[in-house]
């Protein structure tokens, strides 16, 4: 790609490195998101979405709100985040217009919640498998494994992508269900996961407590946002959260899935991206009898401190 400009975008610096220590250009970022942004729109449409944001000289950056001087054509929605206390005025990235200007804002990572902004209900119940500190892949594969059967059991189906890091995001469409059943049922599967091998998997928030074994995170499902599917991420070579096929999933090495290579792939979604499903009743009443992962966890830091104040 030669041109200055794509779909009316001016674009500059393309050949400049990206960032720093990446290791690769700007129009790299542009060329990947160009070639994948079939894939990637459906994924990011009517979403808040958050980016991450590289400039060369300082370290990479979340950005929420609508930089300052955004073109006017720009879809932006004002949505309250309870977090901050404030509203928030997201960029919605609905077509490849949009892409186009935030790679040449040099956003590298695209994060989205599990809803849309039109819909009261979430789309999607995420499972994300964090591995400990220095431990092979093969023992995520092991958990996410866990987790198919678990899906299994249950009657539901998920498909799997790479986070772009060193864990396994395991996503399952569903509708019919407001957020807190979907979060209620997201902490029930986490919990069955982890009773089939407890020797391996972890429901533990608190990393002291994980012992060495793969956490499997039930809380973005209960507001927060991943990373979508084809988002670079912005680490040297720039890694890619990668879909793939439950029988690959044992045979990839995600530090080798990059913006370099993903292109030569296939899309295994095409065919195992699940249709939407109703989730059980039996699976969200059992999440609702267990408390949220966050709360328990400072509860249990507050009673830890209070226990040593004692004991001095």
């Amino acid at each position: 790609m030669t041109a200055e400009e794509v779909e009316g975008v001016p674009l500059s610096h393309l050949d400049d490195p990206l960032g720093d220590d990446l290791g690769v250009s700007k129009r790299d970022l542009l060329d990947h998101l160009l070639a994948h942004a079939d894939r990637m729109l459906p994924l990011l449409a009517d979403r808040a979405l958050s980016v991450v944001r590289v400039r060369p000289g300082s370290a990479p950056f979340m950005q929420k709100n609508a930089p300052k001087g955004a073109p006017e054509w720009l879809r932006t929605e004002a949505v309250w985040s309870p977090g901050s206390k404030r509203t928030v005025h997201f960029v919605v990235c609905d077509d490849v217009r949009t892409l186009v200007w935030l790679a040449n804002q040099r956003a590298v990572e695209f994060h989205v919640p599990l809803g849309r902004i039109s819909d009261e209900e979430p789309t999607t119940l995420l499972l994300d498998l964090d591995p400990p500190e220095g431990a092979d892949f093969s023992a995520v594969v092991a958990v996410a494994r866990l987790v198919r059967q678990a899906l299994t059991d249950a009657g539901l189906a998920g498909a799997v992508k790479t986070s772009g890091s060193k864990g396994v995001h395991v996503v399952v469409p569903v509708t019919g269900s407001g957020y807190a059943d979907v979060a209620a049922a997201t902490r029930a599967l986490a919990g069955r996961v982890a009773a089939l091998d407890p020797s391996i998997a972890t429901v533990a928030y608190l990393k002291e407590e994980r012992e060495g074994r793969v956490f499997v995170d039930s809380t973005r499902s209960g507001g927060g946002t991943v990373a979508a599917a084809y988002s670079p991420r912005a680490r040297p070579g720039l890694p890619v959260s990668t879909p793939l096929s439950w029988d690959e999933l044992g045979d990839v090495v995600p530090a080798d899935l990059t913006i370099a290579t993903v292109a030569s792939r296939g899309d295994p979604w095409a065919t195992e991206l699940p249709d939407p499903q109703r989730l059980p009743a039996d699976v969200v009443a059992e999440g609702h009898e267990i408390p949220v992962a966050r709360v328990a966890a400072m509860h249990e830091g507050k009673r830890r401190k209070k226990a040593a104040r004692d004991a001095e």
